[in-house]
């Protein structure tokens, strides 16, 4: 959960009525958030963290206008005509998106809110600032074309927020509180990058040194400012844009007016920001299925008008919606649906009972699972379970083989971790290096799903469900395996046949292809000893990997 702190008064003020505290509550529990602490004025709520477009005052209005039937004006942008150009960043933080924003009146007051959303995004949502960060700038001290760019620390030179004198980029991070602060973010392996990132206006002056700290002279907001420009920098272009979007939202609903910015990369240029909406077509049979409702399609449209949905078309079995461009958390129909019972009321559902009478029963997998770790274990191999997320060099270039498709993890922050395994083996081998102490032979086996693509699939991606068995001896050979496949097939009641193939995991003509009813289902082989060096490994190693999905339909 994440903490929003605001006044009553003040949330009132963006509402555009009244809302006691008890009323306020009771509408907060019902979207999911808590209403932590009241003190006079003062307000504590809990918002969940897939929610940052409600971590201002602002957000969470407009989502409490929506809730109350209140109109609800859609964010307007307009084309600023400046640019930012993005030329030669550091490969560690290469992305950047701007706005400006004009005709506001601020004071003290707002200001701290300002810089109170920017922490709040900087905390939670871009993660202590190391997915992102944020920064505002009086606008009439920028000179376009603004360039974002990275360079030698030593020659980043400028005087920092609320500091006294001009010092390097790596003076910012050993003397300045903040850089100090988030000093980690610009290392590796405990050394500072070569290059820092760094904003300059046309004439060449520091505007700041992202995700640090602003130059004072020309990143200090004060009440006299009226327009602002404004960044988001980071590793991740959606994850930046939203942020963007969120501060520059609130800063509208601050009666500001916003333009957008150009942003022009080597290949391509972004306009930012521009709250791009999507539109999402919902049967109302799938509504009513997931939770057990009989909604007809006009009260599906009145719920989620009041989450801050459009409408774009309404049928008797169907609802096309447009979702706001800021609902960060919608990435499937489930999450409308979710939105649907929270705009209903959770406890406005009347608990029934299902009208057919059912009882529990273990399902196939499970039953399959359990048969088959009893065979193995008679055979004196002993179960392991391994992790489900692996690594493109374990699960293809150290077993020998080419890629397959495979699910990519994108940026994790453990980066020899990049992908769910597509077969059980590698990580087989692994847990025979790790325990390359242990008195041989050494027979394990592990029946476990892996991960594989499947564009039919809503979730592009299906489990499958294997059986890896590996023993690993001074004598290991293909016969003992055959010898354990047969013995399996025999107490599954099955008949397999096998064919010589080739496999880059295995040594040539002493692997094998399993069919069962004129389906291939198993691979069975002697590990080839240039797998067998990449895992650290000497004794030799025979393998068994069946496809229990394709063999039992799963």
């Amino acid at each position: 959960m994440v903490v929003l702190e605001t006044r009553h008064s003040q949330l009132e003020k963006y509402v555009g009525k009244k809302v006691s505290v008890k009323e306020l509550e009771e509408v907060l529990f019902n979207l999911g958030f808590e209403l932590e602490r009241v003190e006079g004025d003062e307000l504590r709520i809990e918002i969940t963290a897939e929610r940052p477009d409600l971590l201002s005052t602002q957000g969470l209005a407009r989502a409490l206008r929506s809730y109350f039937g209140l109109k609800v004006k859609p964010y307007k942008i307009e084309k600023s005509g400046k640019k930012v150009i993005v030329k030669n960043p550091a490969k560690e933080w290469p992305l950047a998106v701007a706005a400006i924003v004009k005709g506001l009146k601020l004071d003290e007051k707002k200001i701290k809110e300002i810089i109170r959303i920017q922490e709040k995004l900087g905390e939670t949502f871009l993660r202590q600032r190391k997915k992102g960060g944020l920064g505002l700038y009086p606008l009439e001290r920028i000179t376009f074309p603004v360039m974002f760019t990275a360079e030698d620390p030593k020659g980043i030179v400028f005087r920092p927020l609320e500091y006294g004198d001009e010092i390097n980029g790596l003076e910012v991070l050993e003397r300045h509180p903040t850089g100090k602060k988030y000093r980690h973010i610009l290392e590796a392996k405990g050394r500072c990058w070569e290059r820092f990132p760094v904003f300059r206006g046309a004439d060449n002056v520091v505007l700041s040194m992202p995700p640090i700290i602003n130059a004072h002279d020309v990143g200090k907001v004060d009440a006299n400012t009226r327009e602002v420009f404004v960044e988001c920098t980071g590793i991740d272009l959606k994850t930046i844009t939203l942020a963007l979007e969120i501060l520059v939202g609130a800063l509208i609903d601050m009666g500001g007016k916003a333009y957008s910015i150009e942003v022009g990369y080597n290949k391509k240029n972004v306009t930012s920001p521009d709250f791009k909406e999507e539109q999402r077509k919902i049967k109302i049979e799938y509504i009513n299925k997931i939770l057990g409702s009989d909604f007809k399609a006009k009260d599906v449209k009145r719920l989620l008008q009041k989450m801050g949905y459009a409408v774009k078309s309404l049928k008797k079995k169907e609802i096309v919606v447009v979702v706001p461009g800021t609902r960060y958390d919608i990435w499937h129909d489930v999450d409308i649906v979710d939105d649907v019972a929270r705009a209903y009321g959770f406890n406005n559902f009347e608990p029934r009972i299902k009208p057919v009478f059912t009882e529990g029963e273990t399902t196939r997998s499970v039953k399959v699972k359990e048969e088959l770790s009893g065979i193995m274990i008679g055979l004196g191999y002993q179960e392991v379970f391994t992790l489900v997320l692996s690594s493109r060099q374990d699960q293809f270039e150290n077993m020998n083989v080419k890629q397959v498709p495979h699910l990519n993890l994108g940026r994790s922050v453990e980066q020899s971790v990049n992908m769910p395994r597509v077969w059980l083996l590698p990580e087989l081998m692994k847990c025979l290096k790790n325990n390359r102490s242990v008195e041989y032979p050494q027979k394990i086996f592990e029946i476990n799903q892996v991960i594989v693509p499947d564009e039919t699939k809503d979730v592009k991606c299906k489990d499958v469900l294997k059986l890896c068995v590996v023993l690993c001896h001074s004598g290991a050979n293909f016969t003992e395996m055959k010898q354990v496949l047969e013995y399996v097939m025999r107490c599954l009641d099955l008949k397999c046949s096998l064919k010589e193939s080739e496999h880059g995991s295995f040594i040539s003509g002493r692997v094998a292809r399993v069919t069962v009813n004129n389906k291939d289902v198993a691979e069975v082989g002697e590990v080839h000893p240039k797998v067998l060096s990449n895992f650290g490994l000497e004794m030799p190693v025979v393998v068994l990997e069946l496809d229990l999905s394709e063999l039992f339909g799963l």
